[in-house]
């Protein structure tokens, strides 16, 4: 654009030359013309390399919908973590009482009425067998109030007198709550069975 309004100041100085020269006033009225066009050619080049210039100095800004991915996730914020199903695990530890509470871990598959296979081997060697209870005794025997004791892992509750508990850490809950947690009946005290007959004499 710059370069055409040079050319058109050229021929507008040729005109002028021309038509002071010859007396003519069509080539004077063509150089004014000529020189006009000049300069607007002249403005409008030096406007366009203007914003050529300014445009290579200024950094380019990534436009709005390129720097934000489509989609919900991104409808409102940041893009969110999705969330990971976490597996609930029942405690362990009763808030509170006064000391640990744990089920037999791993399970225990018991001889006897309570569903397991005779002769099951239990997760400990010296552990005592299961007391074989009928499914109503041990209906009967849940719904008791009385004390048990239970060894932390060990799938056994014992009578206070247990000749299992000895040398061993154990705690005192009430029978119901030890059949709830999955504590079976030693074989070696039977509590179930004495824990009846108290019953029944009250």
């Amino acid at each position: 654009m710059i370069v055409a309004s040079l050319l058109l100041i050229l021929v507008a100085v040729v005109l002028l030359v021309a038509g002071l020269a010859g007396g003519s006033s069509v080539l004077l009225v063509v150089s004014i013309a000529a020189s006009l066009l000049a300069a607007v050619a002249l403005v409008a080049g030096a406007r366009q390399a203007a914003g050529d210039r300014l445009a290579a100095e200024r950094p380019e800004r990534p436009s709005r919908t390129a720097a934000r991915p489509a989609g919900p996730a991104f409808a409102y914020g940041p893009p969110v973590e999705p969330e990971i199903p976490v597996q609930h695990v029942p405690p362990t530890v009763d808030a509170g009482g006064t000391g640990w509470r744990q089920p037999p871990e791993p399970p225990v598959a018991d001889a006897g009425s309570r569903g397991a296979a005779p002769g099951a081997v239990g997760a400990y060697d010296d552990e005592p067998a299961a007391q074989d209870v009928s499914p109503a005794d041990a209906a009967r025997v849940a719904r008791l109030d009385a004390e048990v004791r239970v060894i932390d892992g060990r799938p056994r509750y014992h009578l206070a007198g247990c000749a299992h508990l000895v040398g061993r850490e154990h705690e005192s809950l009430p029978v119901g709550e030890a059949v709830e947690l999955g504590f079976t009946p030693c074989a070696h005290c039977a509590p179930d069975t004495v824990l009846l007959a108290d019953a029944g004499r009250l």
